[in-house]
């Protein structure tokens, strides 16, 4: 069975696909040259930058497994996947630490202006005064929307920081730690910093936007390393333009790369940037490297794990 993968893969993973036996083709495609080979093979690995559309999957007749190596599935149509019988995969817990760690990264970076003195110092300037009123994690209240496997990872992290931590997630499951569950509007309201993990709803926009951001205290973080589209960007730039928001730390944009438009909120000086890199760790890539070829021959030759 043929195997393309177009986003990369660990080495491991890539061991583990030969090794039972596939014939992996390791090639970035344009979306055209994409539908014209997808036919040739039983099953695609994807990362985030390959758009797995209707077209892909009406053109893919022999495709059997459509596989992301991450959590989200949203540059995948899985209702067209499910309508042609094609099983999706994806590895939502293997990069749960990786991202989860920069949260936590992002949250003292905005609390500690590290961004800015970084800059600045780098320029000859030595701006400790400026940057003397930081503030500490221990003891502030932190609300976590989406409490799934990274949702839990910086819960931990927090709980070690000596934070109180409030969570708001629908289908909650039991965990051996103590978190706060709550309503949303209780989180919004109680929360020094708003950290998100969930994924972008189309349909229902942004989980925060004008109305979340005036019910929050002021001087609110918001931490979004989940999707672009969870936070409503023109929004938080007016709460940080207002001081309602006191930082904000993003990974994830609207568009990626980011258009001119998000210049501002991206130059803004109480925002923390990173360019989609949440799950971009050594340990992470072989996780999910090694996660998402073991599902693949599970799902096409489960008789090889055997």
């Amino acid at each position: 069975m043929k195997i393309l993968i177009t986003d990369g893969i660990s080495p491991e993973g890539a061991k583990i696909l030969t090794d039972a036996g596939l014939e992996v083709d390791k090639v970035k495609l344009t979306p055209d040259e994409l539908v014209a080979r997808i036919g040739n093979y039983d099953a695609i690995i994807v990362r985030s930058a390959t758009k797995v559309t209707k077209d892909v999957i009406d053109a893919g007749k022999n495709l059997k497994v459509i596989a992301r190596g991450g959590v989200g599935l949203d540059n995948i149509d899985v209702a067209a996947a499910a309508a042609a019988k094609i099983a999706v995969l994806n590895t939502p817990a293997a990069s749960a630490i990786s991202v989860a760690e920069l949260a936590i990264g992002h949250m003292l970076a905005v609390s500690r202006f590290l961004h800015l003195s970084t800059m600045e110092m780098r320029q000859g300037k030595w701006p400790k005064k400026e940057y003397g009123g930081g503030i500490e994690l221990y003891k502030k209240t932190l609300g976590i929307i989406g409490l799934g496997n990274i949702g839990k990872e910086v819960a931990r992290r927090a709980l070690g920081f000596g934070m109180h931590v409030l969570a708001h997630d629908p289908p909650f499951a039991p965990m051996d730690f103590f978190v706060e569950i709550t309503t949303l509007d209780k989180l919004l309201t109680r929360s020094d910093y708003i950290t998100l993990h969930l994924p972008f709803d189309k349909k229902a926009g942004a989980t925060i936007g004008k109305k979340e951001f005036d019910m929050m205290k002021k001087g609110v973080v918001i931490i979004n390393c989940a999707r672009g589209g969870v936070v409503d960007q023109k929004a938080l730039l007016e709460a940080l333009e207002s001081g309602k928001v006191a930082g904000a730390a993003l990974d994830v944009f609207e568009h990626e790369p980011p258009t001119e438009d998000e210049r501002a909120l991206i130059n803004h000086p109480r925002v923390s940037v990173s360019p989609h890199i949440g799950g971009s760790t050594v340990e992470a890539q072989d996780r999910v490297g090694a996660e998402i070829a073991i599902k693949v021959i599970k799902s096409l030759v489960p008789d090889q794990l055997r």
